[in-house]
């Protein structure tokens, strides 16, 4: 699919300002798709809308469909008139702004929609029924909640042996329908917010470029409800192999993601149909669909499910072109973004070629001395997105402060940064607008920024760190930081490279 050279932001949701605990979808987010629209920007990327998990990660979620509830705005429920204003006041948060709280804000809203829900009337029964017609993976998944509930939230695999197959616990789901049509509710309310946000963004000309990770969790309604599509034991439902990446640049153990495996050849006798109606479910709630580790569909890397670190495993083959056939013919229009970093090889390439998707760049990836690197801009094709560094990366600041003489040297250089003072940061940092504006000037037709990258942040401000488990994804914006980026300097920037 062509595209018009143009520019976006990297924001997480989560990390928008505001009362609550996490940003939400109210009035700071549709302020931000303002500020995007004064300053020539014309995509805002975000990180998966997904349930995160324990430590606040999107990739290893209860769901490959549903939304997070934490992100629903509790003063849009009090404008419905289905919540109070004191009632509101409980889900604001009192700890610091610079860090998202996940379980406050999960804990809170979930009770705050369980008050609403109490409320509500006929028509919006109806609404939610027509919702749950129209999205046949919403029912699957509120019973899987409300069974979870009802197991103090144990992993599917240790509940009642009647519960613990989708086929049978179906017997079972009237006794559990108030609980079922709580869940379908929350994701109602969800959808129905994401939804304005959107339409208020397109209608200011700015896209939204979502997230898709890979693979799901072992404990999510999509294992519990389709195990036959996944690599599981048939008797115990336990995988013997699992996900993860070999050593790479980010972990010298590589990364133990510990997901189930895909069984690709029983997909392909349905006509890859799950991964169709997860793509197109992707495609409604966004208007351009990243795919994280889009290598693993050409091969991926199986590590014994016993080992505690991802060193030892083996290469095996994806389904390749066989899906994307399928997904071409289904969704035509699939606008995709394939994440093609990391370990490399030629069936990625070649896929990466078959697809015509446009795969990324990330400058920092480029400053080797000793490389003509295809992540330093001049290598970069009109047909990928580049970014000046993902969630998974440093900030430029610190990467700066971190890299070695030589790396540094030359990336100051590459970027025609002149003087002595790279090191300093804050909004007028004269060493992250030279990288940014290596970006910007590269044939890219799309290119990227994190907020943390346009405020001249350290690494303090990171969102992640692979192969960690501590201290990721609570990255927050104060309102006076937002306040403090320079339009002027972006919109320049923005109209003199064309973007």
């Amino acid at each position: 699919m062509n595209h018009k050279r143009t520019a976006g932001v990297l924001l997480h949701l989560s990390s928008l300002n505001g009362p609550f605990s996490v940003g939400v979808m109210g009035k700071e987010a549709f302020a931000f798709v303002d500020k995007l629209k004064r300053m020539g920007f014309s995509l805002w990327q975000m990180l998966p809308l997904c349930p995160v998990d324990h430590t606040g990660s999107p990739y290893c979620s209860v769901s490959a469909f549903a939304g997070n509830v934490a992100f629903v705005d509790p003063r849009l429920l009090k404008a419905e008139g289905l919540v109070t204003d004191e009632e509101v006041r409980e889900n604001e948060y009192h700890g610091s702004e610079f860090a998202a709280d996940w379980n406050f804000a999960v804990q809170k809203r979930l009770a705050l929609l369980k008050k609403a829900f109490l409320r509500i009337d006929n028509d919006t029964k109806e609404l939610m029924s027509l919702f749950a017609e129209q999205n046949d993976w919403v029912r699957p998944f509120a019973l899987y909640s409300a069974l979870k509930d009802h197991h103090n939230q144990k992993p599917w695999w240790e509940w009642e042996k009647k519960y613990a197959r989708y086929e049978t616990a179906l017997t079972y789901a009237d006794e559990f329908k108030a609980e079922t049509d709580f869940y379908i509710f929350a994701q109602y309310v969800f959808f129905t917010q994401f939804r304005s946000l959107k339409e208020y963004a397109n209608s200011r000309g700015i896209s939204i470029l979502g997230d898709m990770p890979i693979y799901v969790s072992r404990d999510s309604a999509d294992v519990w409800s389709n195990t036959d599509l996944f690599l599981l034991d048939k008797d115990t439902l336990a995988p013997s192999k699992v996900a993860g990446v070999p050593p790479d640049y980010f972990s010298e153990d590589g990364q133990l993601w510990g997901n189930p495996l895909y069984d690709w050849e029983k997909m392909e006798k349905d006509g890859y149909r799950w991964w169709i109606k997860r793509i197109g479910s992707a495609l409604k709630l966004f208007d351009r669909v990243r795919i994280d580790h889009f290598r693993a569909f050409a091969s991926y890397w199986a590590v014994d499910a016993e080992s505690e670190t991802a060193k030892n495993g083996e290469w095996l083959k994806g389904p390749g072109m066989k899906l994307f056939e399928k997904i071409h013919a289904a969704l035509p229009q699939a606008d995709i973004v394939a994440e093609d970093l990391g370990t490399f090889g030629e069936d990625v390439v070649k896929l990466l070629e078959d697809t015509k998707f446009p795969g990324m760049r990330v400058i920092q990836f480029g400053f080797d001395v000793n490389s003509n690197s295809t992540h330093l801009p001049h290598n970069y094709d009109k047909n990928c997105v580049a970014y000046v560094g993902t969630h998974d990366n440093n900030t430029i600041l610190g990467w700066l402060w971190e890299a070695n003489e030589q790396e540094r040297a030359f990336a100051l250089r590459y970027c025609c940064f002149g003087g002595n003072n790279w090191g300093e940061g804050g909004f007028y940092s004269g060493s992250c607008r030279a990288v940014i504006e290596a970006v910007w000037r590269s044939s890219a037709d799309t290119a990227v920024v994190a907020v943390q990258d346009m405020c001249g942040f350290g690494s303090d401000a990171r969102m992640n760190r692979p192969g960690t488990s501590e201290d990721n994804w609570s990255f927050r914006i104060t309102q006076g930081a937002l306040d403090g980026i320079d339009e002027s300097y972006f919109r320049e920037i923005n109209a003199v490279y064309r973007r």
